[in-house]
Formats: C-alpha cells, structure tokens, sequence
C-alpha cells in the first residue's frame, strides 16, 4: 500500500488506512468502499470511521462482508501461464505499482454506547470520500463480547472516554477463546463471560473432525481456572475427556487456596435408584405396554411413590399390582416380563443406592459421567434421572427450602453447569427420549435457578429445536450439511445470513462465535489446549500396517501344516 496519499497511514493502537468509501451499497446499513490493498482487507475484517453523533465525534465500528477486484491486469497478460503478467507488463512497458483495486462491502455495526453496554447504530452512513481504518486492537477486545464495559471504566485521566484503555484480561470470570481471526495470533484476543453462557446455555456445532470437542474442552479449562472455579458436570458418551485429569498438577489451573478436581463416574459407580424414576421414565424403555398395561403400571407406580420409603423395588411394585387388580391378571403379568427384563435385570438399577449429588457437583470440581460402555437408552436414563435430581436440588436451594420445616429433599447451594457431549442423543428432534423432557425444563428455566446447560453436537438437525433456540450463546464451526446449517438458521436468533455464509469456509480451529455472550458475531482461531486433546482421529493405515506385521509374526493360518514325517504331504493321507 498505498495510494491513498501523503498522510501517513497508520496511527496509534495499530489501526491502519485501508480505504475510502465511494458510496452507499444496496441495503440500509451498507457502503462500499474503494482500496488498493489486496493483503490488509478481509471479508469479516472490523473497520471503523468516525461521524458526529449528539454532536461528539463517535467511532463507527462496520464489518466487510465482501471483497471483489474491481481493477487488475489485463487478461491478456495472464493467457500464457508459462510466462508472469508481471514480466508481460515490463516488456511493453506498463506500470504494475498499484494497478489493484478492490471493492469491498461493509455493514454497519455502530459505535459502543457506554451507557447501554453495547453497539448503537447511528443510523447514519459514512460520506462518499471518508477514509476508512481498521480497528484498534484494544478496542476490539473490549467491545466485541458482551462484557458490559461502562462509561466510568472507559473514562480516561483527562474525561475522555477511551475504550482502548480497557485491559481485559485484568478482569475475572472471562474464558479465553482463542483471538480473531482476521488478525495476527492474539493480536486481538476473544475472551467471553463465563456468566452469560452459564446462564443463558450454550451450543457448540460443527462437523464430526471441526474441533467441537476440542472448543469444549477448552471452555472446560477456563471454567476450572482460580478466577472461575466452576461446578461442572460432564455427560460424556464415548470417553472423550479422560485427558482433563491433567488440569489437578497443572500450574496454570492452580492458585495458593485452590487446586481444581477432576473426578471420573463410570458405569460401576453410577447408579439409578428405582424409586428416582417417574412412571413416564419406566414407559419409554418398556417394549410397548398396551393401554391397560400402562394403566396398571401408572396406578401401582403412584400407590409406591407415595410410600414413606424410598427403598422399594420391581418385587414390591408387582405385589402393589396384584394387590390392586389380582392374582390373575394378565395385564400385569405381562408387565412382570417386561419389568424384570427391563429393569430388575439391568445391573444400572438398584432399590437403595443412589449417587449424592455432593459427590457429583462442587464448587471447583469438573465431574466427568464416562458411559461409553453404556446402551443409548442406559445413557438416556443416568441423564433423566441426575437432571431431575440436580433440578430439583438448586431448586430448592434458590426457594430456601433447605430452612423448612420437615425438608429433607437434596439441596445444591452453588450454580452449577451440565455440559452434553452428543447433545442430540439426549434431546433428539423425535422426541424419543426420556431425558428430552427434563432438558426441555433445564434450558427454558434454568437461568432462574442458576443451572446451565451446554449441548455439543455434529448434527444441529438431530437435537430438538426447543432446546436448541434456548442456548444463548453458539459457538459455530464447520458445516456442510445444508439440513444442518437450515437448523442453525431456524433455531439460533444470531446466526444471520452473515454468520451461515462463514460455515462451509471455516478449517478446523476456526469458529463463530455468537449470542448472548458477544455483542456481535466474531471470526475466531481457537487457542491451543492446556490439556492433551482425547479425541483425535485414530490413524488408521499406520495401525492397520502394524496390526498386519503382528499378525505375520504369529505362528498362523497361512504356515503349512505339521502333517509329521515321511514323503507323504497330508493332504494325500486325508484322501
């Protein structure tokens, strides 16, 4: 660069001049502006320009949302690949310097109100001739995400409100995400409330291979990290996050009063007490009860739920029946079948053990449920169950129960956050799952009672759109799948036609972030884990080779057979 003339073009804060606009674009909020820079610009890139507002001169943030090449060589120049334009141009003696020239498109997005704590839009376009910077890195950190940023901490010694003098990383309970992408590697660094996601749910999409989990496993850490100390509970179907153990002897987590734990629930350790299921629970994983099994299992169910004891099983629960209809009923016989292969049979139920929920959820502690030796429907269950226990616990927590009289419910005195991996496996768009129901509860009331809920999944088409629409704050990565890329656009509010245009370019690493945690939808790199990634894909033609060259070195099926001495072959003995 640059032809933009004899004023130097780049100030303080590291913004630089980029162009000048030639006019306004086709919708409302749209300009285009004019640049001879083919490198500095990119399509998601943040410029800013200034216009009066209220008669103070505000700084306009916009994004460029497209970038096309109004001027180049001639394509005459380029009809011989074996010979550069370049040296086509020097030979007859035309001037290449600055013979590039880009029309970009940029959208409005406005300029920070410090008094609402986010971008206004002042309705007012640039004029034709207005030059155009990027803009400052350190105010892109303070303002992209939502990180409510006043006019009192932006106002600098002299009365001016100068958003680059926010130093975010002075400030606590924020994750660090990773830093935008357009720029240089933490040149501008991402950094979003742990608050507002852990309130409002969250949803990481992408493509199997995208770097979901990898995304999610870095929230994790910062949600374990001395300013944070979440109470973090992990449904992990295929044992994905074995490597978070390496946060308990890690420096970067610990402080001098804390040091993060890191428990593992596995199959034989977790258990379902009977009487914690609802008698909707025990229909969804029976084999088709007809209407009057259903009627005579609901009406036993209730008669043992409304028992003082809590210890009661599949043996009681016939004996009610019969009690009730007789001996000889064959409703309820067949319901004997289905109930002790169901459940009597299946080692995940028990009549007394239950898992405390203390030993699950605390402050600072990060719990992971490993159910990949688990059956969906078993997965399904330990889900329904523990959200309804945990529910109902924080529940009672935030209405004071605990204080009265005769309470002896479970009780959760801290927020808490329970994180889905295969999200649409525990709130599939069928509706067949127990656990559906309760998510349903978790992600449209939870807020109020301090229990967040976090979905991680490849195929946004495949979790219920109920759920889906209450997670606040998305983090988006590759997606190809045009089904799934119309659930985004239907359920997600901030996915826009901008951010679902991004999808199918992004490598992986590379998200959308976007929600309630943001202010507007950012391009991002994610940082590199603390911890090892767990879920990596498994390199197959190196394992096959030694698999081969170990099974060749076995005495084998392929080495002739000892068929003894002697000049006869064997084979024509067995003749």
């Amino acid at each position: 660069m640059s032809s933009l003339g004899s004023e130097t073009s780049t100030e303080d804060g590291g913004k630089e001049l980029i162009g000048t606009v030639a006019g306004p674009g086709d919708d409302p909020n749209e300009f285009v502006v004019v640049t001879p820079d083919d490198q500095a610009v990119k399509t998601g890139e943040f410029i800013s320009y200034t216009v009066p507002v209220d008669g103070t001169g505000r700084e306009v943030i916009a994004r460029v949302t497209n970038r096309e090449q109004a001027r180049g060589l001639p394509e005459t120049f380029m009809a011989d690949p074996n010979v550069a334009p370049e040296a086509v141009a020097s030979t007859l003696g035309v001037p290449t310097d600055d013979i590039d020239l880009y029309r970009l498109e940029a959208t409005v997005i406005g300029f920070y109100d410090t008094g609402m704590q986010t971008f206004s839009n002042p309705r007012q376009l640039p004029s034709p001739g207005t030059r155009l910077w990027t803009a400052p890195n350190e105010m892109l950190e303070a303002i992209l995400p939502n990180l409510g940023v006043d006019e009192q901490e932006a106002t600098d010694a002299n009365g001016s409100v100068d958003l680059s003098r926010i130093n975010v990383e002075e400030r606590e309970g924020l994750a660090h995400m990773g830093w935008l992408l357009n720029r240089e590697a933490n040149a501008v660094d991402v950094h979003i409330p742990i608050d507002e996601f852990a309130a409002t749910h969250l949803a990481i999409l992408a493509s199997t291979g995208s770097g979901k989990s990898y995304t999610a496993g870095v929230l994790m850490e910062e949600m374990m990290m001395p300013d944070s100390r979440a109470s973090l509970l992990v449904f992990d179907p295929h044992g994905e996050y074995s490597s978070l153990s390496e946060m308990r002897g890690n420096g970067i987590f610990a402080s001098d009063d804390y040091h993060p734990e890191v428990e593992y629930f596995t199959p034989e350790n977790l258990r379902i007490r009977i009487s914690e299921l609802n008698v909707g629970d025990v229909m969804s994983i029976l084999d088709n009860p007809s209407d009057r099994m259903q009627e005579r299992l609901d009406s036993g169910w209730r008669a043992m739920q409304r028992r003082e004891s809590r210890t009661w099983g599949i043996d009681d629960l016939l004996e009610e029946m019969r009690d009730q209809y007789g001996d000889d009923d064959s409703s309820v016989g067949a319901l004997e079948w289905r109930l002790r292969r169901s459940i009597q049979r299946n080692d995940l139920f028990t009549t007394d053990v239950n898992v405390p929920l203390d030993d699950l959820v605390a402050p600072g502690r990060c719990t992971v449920l490993q159910m990949d030796t688990l059956g969906r429907r078993d997965q399904q269950m330990i889900a329904t169950v523990l959200l309804r226990r945990l529910y109902q616990a924080r529940l009672a927590a935030v209405r004071g129960r605990g204080d009265e009289e005769g309470y002896d419910g479970e009780i959760i005195e801290q927020p808490l956050f329970a994180l889905f991996e295969e999200g649409h496996r525990f709130a599939p768009s069928t509706g067949e799952a127990p656990s559906l129901e309760i998510m349903r509860t978790v992600t449209s009331e939870g807020r109020k009672f301090g229990f967040g809920l976090g979905i991680i999944s490849q195929r946004p088409s495949k979790i219920d759109q109920d759920v889906l629409s209450q997670c606040g704050t998305q983090v988006t990565m590759q997606i190809q799948n045009p089904t799934d890329q119309d659930a985004i656009k239907n359920s997600v509010e901030a996915a826009g036609e901008e951010v679902l245009r991004e999808l199918p370019g992004l490598t992986p690493g590379q998200a959308v972030v976007s929600g309630d945690a943001m202010n507007t939808p950012v391009l991002i790199q994610v940082r590199e884990r603390h911890t090892t990634h767990g879920a990596g894909s498994i390199p197959a033609t190196s394992q096959w080779k030694q698999a081969h060259e170990q099974r060749n070195e076995q005495p084998g099926r392929t080495e002739s057979a000892d068929m003894g001495g002697g000049e006869s072959t064997g084979e024509e003995d067995l003749l």
